[in-house]
């Protein structure tokens, strides 16, 4: 069970809190990866946690936040954690990529010697410059609740 929804995007330092949160990410993301898919590498297991490793596949066609839509496609590899409290109380998913590779491939199918290209490619790097900007969430890295300390209860 998932009696709180929560990501953590580690890369963005991002925390998706809530099912509030976690629908408005989920909205986000496949307003601009609108065939955004996943292609299974492996997946492991630990005393507290399910551990995948995953292809991210999709194509750029909406905004992402600030970020306008390039209309390029990705695949990039990630890695998430499913962290359980118990034997079967999941409490959050843990998600580590390389932000590079999928920027990479994002700005690889623009024309940079059309102007539309250039104008397209500064937008998406003031969009990704904005984001950077924002706020960061604090991620737990250590004794939280979520993985070493089952005793602990969310406020």
């Amino acid at each position: 069970t998932f009696p709180h929804p929560r990501y953590e995007i580690i890369p963005t330092q991002t925390v998706h809190d809530g099912d509030r949160a976690v629908r408005g990410y989920y909205e986000e993301t496949r307003t601009a990866f609108p065939d955004q898919r996943h292609e299974l590498i492996a997946l492991r297991h630990a005393d507290d946690a399910v551990i995948t490793e995953f292809y991210l596949l999709g194509t750029h066609l909406g905004p992402l936040g600030p970020v306008p839509p390039t209309g390029c496609a990705f695949k990039v590899r990630m890695t998430a954690y499913f962290v359980f409290r118990g034997e079967d109380e999941l409490v959050c998913e843990r998600i580590y990529f390389d932000q590079l590779s999928l920027i990479r491939q994002l700005l690889a199918g623009l024309d940079f010697k059309s102007p539309k290209g250039i104008l397209t490619g500064l937008k998406v790097l003031r969009g990704l410059a904005k984001m950077s900007r924002g706020p960061k969430d604090t991620i737990p890295d250590g004794d939280e609740y979520t993985v070493a300390a089952p005793e602990i209860t969310r406020e």
